[in-house]
């Protein structure tokens, strides 16, 4: 039942590992978005170098991407125009991430920053979503309607650079776009999540643009950004384990699909509750990891002997 990883340096139990590809599909598929947010952490809690944790992670986010942009493209729900915008931002932002994650393996600090930056990162999207779910869900049972109304200006749109986005029905300034697109670049290099869980919010409340379109699009651009970071990290640090990657991507592709259909029968403010339960999980954990003192504070000399 186990395996070697080659760029990871040590031997797995595939079967562990493919089940935890089927179980974030499965989150994946019932909440639209990639569970490289998920993943990662889960991989450096097994055992996986934060580094290969982060550049392997990137294959399973493409594939995701590739199958909800194939899926979204074929219901009209993809404004190709503004993926081409948030794509070039988004190839910018992954070379600049690239970058510095190469800095930060050469002077032995991408075990710190990527545990420390999910820490923060999951803290508080976990906990922005449960206090959003908790009052959604309450507006519901007290009948009111707490959502927004796609359209509105915010001040967004008054910035300058205005292009028109006919698919999206949106006349706004290119800047937030290219801007989030370099953000979601940086995030996917330096942590191997797509970032859909802020780039769609991003999006639809700030942009105004309709939910499905905020989703198919940033699928297909997550799709190329995806790819083209996986690409450069094999290259540039050579820490993508494509043993490790293949696992997580079958995996995926089974749970997604199990997912899709449970998706369709939960009411959205109860699948959000679950899953920001999971990321304060995830989050407390990472927390613990990094302020206890570790049982083998030489591992490194045990390991040579």
């Amino acid at each position: 039942m186990h395996i070697y990883l080659p760029i990871a340096e040590l031997s797995v139990n595939w079967a562990i590992l493919l089940a935890l590809g089927v179980a974030v599909g499965f989150l994946s598929g019932m909440l639209g978005v990639s569970g490289g947010f998920i993943t990662t952490p889960l991989l450096i809690f097994y055992g996986i170098p934060s580094g290969v944790a982060v550049a392997s992670q990137a294959s399973p986010v493409a594939a995701a991407s590739l199958v909800g942009a194939i899926r979204q493209g074929g219901n009209k729900s993809v404004d190709y125009k503004m993926g081409l915008w948030l794509l070039l931002g988004g190839l910018i932002g992954s070379a600049v991430g690239v970058w510095i994650f190469a800095i930060l393996e050469r002077i032995g600090q991408i075990d710190f920053v990527v545990k420390i930056s999910y820490l923060i990162l999951l803290g508080t999207i976990g906990g922005l979503m449960l206090n959003e779910s908790i009052q959604t869900i309450r507006a519901a049972r007290a009948g009111q309607n707490v959502g927004h109304k796609p359209g509105q200006h915010t001040w967004i749109h008054n910035l300058p650079f205005k292009m028109r986005f006919y698919r999206s029905r949106l006349y706004i300034s290119v800047i937030p776009v290219v801007v989030l697109g370099f953000l979601v670049g940086i995030m996917t290099a330096i942590l191997g999540t797509g970032g859909a869980f802020i780039l769609i919010p991003a999006k639809v409340y700030l942009l105004r643009m309709r939910t499905n379109l905020a989703i198919g699009t940033s699928q297909f651009q997550m799709f190329i950004v995806a790819c083209v970071t996986t690409m450069m990290h094999a290259v540039v640090d050579h820490t993508v384990d494509i043993l490790l990657a293949g696992i997580l991507i079958v995996g995926g592709v089974v749970g997604a699909q199990f997912g899709a259909g449970t998706g369709q029968r939960l009411k959205g403010e109860e699948l959000r509750t679950v899953l920001a339960l999971l990321i304060i999980a995830i989050a407390i954990r990472l927390f613990v990891g990094l302020v206890l003192t570790p049982s083998d504070i030489y591992s490194l000399s045990v390991a040579m002997h």
